[in-house]
């Protein structure tokens, strides 16, 4: 089944000559079929290099002319996929859109941080970035229909909307899933940052996963681990990296008593998350469709700002009496609030009262199952 990704349109009318496309996102998130699907739509002469074959890889990081110009031979579009895989990607990129003004390149990368440190100063000025995100729920309801769409609402709580696993029968899911958070985990950190304990980094991730929607201590989370506060912030942050975890930090201009000391974490995909905990049951035997629902909307609410090319900052907002909302977005000055609930049900007054009461210019709204559709718009 083919889903049509919203980052298709977009990047097709940024194929321009002269610059270079860097596509970054997750593995399995469908960035080779998208760049396929981009070549057999275009009518510039192309060519895809995968950079698994040693061969294109030794030729693309030669930094010579001539070894480049065979690379590239006649094509219009060069599309490099999984480019991280190249020593000195970025010095060579150049070389070939310094020497070809008229080319257009796609490169894709699943290990942001490696495929960012070796592209971002040779291309100042010559590239443009797109990330690509597992399904958003509007590309499931264009595919699936509205109605089949939501009615699913359940599968994409528990399994996610990684393209294999919305596809798949639902027999092979929870094999399909422990495979890609194996890739995840294993091939872009342990692999690419040398990452020696792997067992550390996992429980990190169990940890984070159990505390969605709650204020993160780094000194807890290290106790508990056994290592060293250090060492969990640099893991924080290559999960972050490698599209696995995000942070989101607190919201505070004017009252003393506004917690903004810890953040909160969410992973980019509930199935990721709910296999690391290994709790794929349906949401009648839970007790976390709370923390569910939650991370699914702050990762819906994510695509649907990036893929608008919307510049937008994300924060929860709480008091040290316990007062709190969801989330905080702060746009052109103007605040957003939005506290997620599964069932409708209205915020506490008290808690509507004092944050309106501090931003009177701001706008707030619960978001339910009854008008999530439209908060995704």
């Amino acid at each position: 089944m083919q889903i049509e990704r919203i980052a298709q349109t977009q990047i097709q009318s940024m194929l321009l000559p002269g610059k270079v496309i860097v596509l970054y996102g997750p593995r399995q998130v469908g960035k080779t079929t998208l760049v396929k699907t981009i070549q057999s739509s275009t009518a510039r002469r192309s060519r895809l290099i995968n950079t698994d074959e040693l061969a294109y890889r030794e030729a693309l990081a030669s930094q010579n002319r001539q070894i480049l110009d065979e690379v590239l031979a006649d094509a219009e579009l060069l599309i490099i996929d999984e480019a991280q895989r190249v020593p000195d990607i970025g010095i060579n990129l150049k070389i070939l859109i310094d020497n070809h003004p008229d080319v257009t390149i796609v490169a894709t990368g699943s290990a942001s941080f490696e495929l960012a440190n070796r592209i971002n100063e040779p291309l100042t000025g010559r590239k443009i970035t797109f990330h690509l995100y597992p399904l958003s729920y509007p590309e499931l309801s264009r595919s699936f229909g509205p109605f089949e769409a939501r009615s699913m609402l359940e599968q994409w709580l528990v399994w996610g909307s990684y393209p294999e696993i919305v596809t798949c029968p639902p027999h092979l899911r929870a094999r399909l899933l422990g495979e890609l958070v194996g890739s995840y985990l294993f091939r872009d950190l342990l692999e690419l940052e040398g990452v020696r304990r792997a067992d550390k980094l996992v429980d990190l991730l169990r940890l984070l996963a159990f505390q969605i929607g709650q204020e993160v201590s780094l000194a807890e989370l290290a106790t508990s681990l056994g290592i060293n506060r250090q060492t969990v912030e640099r893991y924080l942050d290559l999960l972050e990296k490698v599209f696995v975890i995000y942070r989101v930090g607190g919201f505070s201009r004017n009252l003393r008593k506004e917690v903004t000391k810890n953040s909160r974490y969410y992973f980019f995909d509930n199935g990721v998350r709910n296999s690391l905990i290994q709790n794929l049951n349906p949401l009648a035997q839970r007790d976390d469709i709370g923390r569910l629902w939650e991370n699914f909307l702050m990762n819906e609410r994510w695509k649907t700002h990036a893929y608008a090319d919307r510049a937008v900052n994300r924060y929860f907002w709480r008091t040290y009496d316990q007062k709190e909302i969801d989330l905080i977005e702060e746009e052109g000055g103007q605040l957003r609030g939005f506290e997620f609930k599964w069932k409708p049900r209205s915020l506490s007054r008290a808690t509507q009262n004092l944050f309106l009461s501090t931003y009177p210019n701001a706008a707030l709204k619960v978001i339910s199952q009854e008008n999530f559709v439209e908060f995704l718009r």
